[in-house]
């Protein structure tokens, strides 16, 4: 119900083969794009979840309806899926102003920046998806526009360059981003409201896939919701998508009805576990505790043990594995915790006698 069209390019995004079409991958597909739409919801009180940034944005836009006045920048950070994207839809709809949508990667030049703010309307809300991607030079133009609202287009070049300066319309900048760190300090101090989105908690993915069952006419049972819920890795984005795949498993294989035996049939099938791990987690576990006693182990051997580049193991799997605690990053290499064996249902080696916290591989 509530994510976003992120457009960063992680290294899910230049996977291929079978490690591209996850089905816990957190970035949005052609398919999640086209259904998305008609689930967003349209105001604050529709969406669930993230309830301090809701609190706070509510009193940000609310006073600045009062005021008559264009709502601050705002920016929002947090992993795919989680809800930016809606979220700036709901305060162009909250003010009652047009949006306009572009990324950081579709802005390379100065120029395509100024092109953009010279032809937005006065209050309407100016969407950057990955603003950390943006060229450094329309990030320097993008300084003086969220401050003053004007910008200094060049004409000419060389010593006959002519700096015009073009005032613009109040407008509201809504910038979304995964990576927060990378953005400039002088960046982020010009945006009046600054909210980091949260993973969801098991009982408001509940509500988000019980609203979107109600919208996709699909019959769902309480149990059911939760079982999904409880394999969606906190992501609305991803709870949606495994709803769509177990309503097409309920139509083919039961009478349409989404149970909790159902649910938990249907992920079986697209190897979804209990805690959200897929293919290509449980992958990487296996061989971290089969081939290698649970560690440690480099990076690089650990992915060609899995069969997989290094950027694919340690940007797709390894972040959700280390959330979960089954996984560890050390300056030794990767190391499994006690909860990755527990979850396998694998025994750990014993210690070796010499107590340097080594595992004995070989029993000796």
């Amino acid at each position: 119900m509530n994510w976003d069209d992120t457009t960063d390019e992680t290294a899910a995004e230049r996977l291929v083969g079978p490690a591209a079409e996850r089905l816990v991958d957190s970035v949005a597909d052609r398919e999640d794009q086209a259904v998305e739409a008609a689930l967003r919801p349209k105001d604050l009180d529709e969406f669930i979840g993230q309830e301090k940034v809701r609190e706070q944005l509510d009193l940000v836009l609310r006073a600045a309806r009062a005021r008559g006045a264009t709502a601050d920048h705002v920016l929002l950070s947090g992993a795919p899926g989680l809800g930016k994207t809606t979220l700036s839809m709901i305060i162009a709809a909250e003010m009652g102003a047009p949006i306009r949508i572009t990324s950081g990667p579709a802005i390379q030049h100065a120029g395509d920046l100024a092109a953009i703010l010279s032809s937005l309307q006065e209050g309407e809300v100016l969407f950057l998806d990955e603003i950390h991607r943006m060229s450094r030079p329309a990030e320097e133009m993008l300084y003086m526009a969220m401050e003053d609202f004007r910008v200094d287009v060049i004409v000419g070049k060389g010593p006959g360059a002519t700096a015009i300066p073009l005032e613009l319309p109040p407008f509201t900048l809504v910038g979304a981003t995964t990576r927060a760190g990378l953005l400039p300090p002088p960046l982020r101090d010009r945006f009046g409201f600054t909210a980091h989105m949260e993973f969801y908690e098991p009982a408001e993915l509940e509500r988000v896939i019980h609203r979107s069952a109600n919208l996709l006419d699909v019959e769902i049972g309480s149990e059911g919701a939760a079982e999904i819920a409880g394999r969606s890795r906190g992501t609305p984005r991803i709870a949606n998508r495994l709803l769509r795949r177990v309503r097409d498993y309920a139509q083919v294989k039961a009478d349409g009805i989404i149970t909790r035996e159902i649910a938990a049939a249907a992920l079986k099938v697209y190897e979804v576990d209990a805690r959200g791990l897929d293919r290509l987690d449980r992958g990487v576990l296996e061989a971290l505790l089969k081939l290698f006693g649970g560690g440690p182990v480099g990076l690089s051997t650990l992915a060609v043990a899995v069969g997989e580049e290094r950027e694919t193991v340690e940007e797709v799997a390894e972040p959700f594995l280390v959330r979960e605690g089954l996984l560890a990053r050390t300056p030794r290499g990767r190391v499994a915790t006690p909860a990755a064996w527990a979850h396998l249902g694998l025994t750990p080696p014993r210690q070796s006698a010499g107590g340097n916290g080594q595992q004995d591989l070989f029993g000796a």
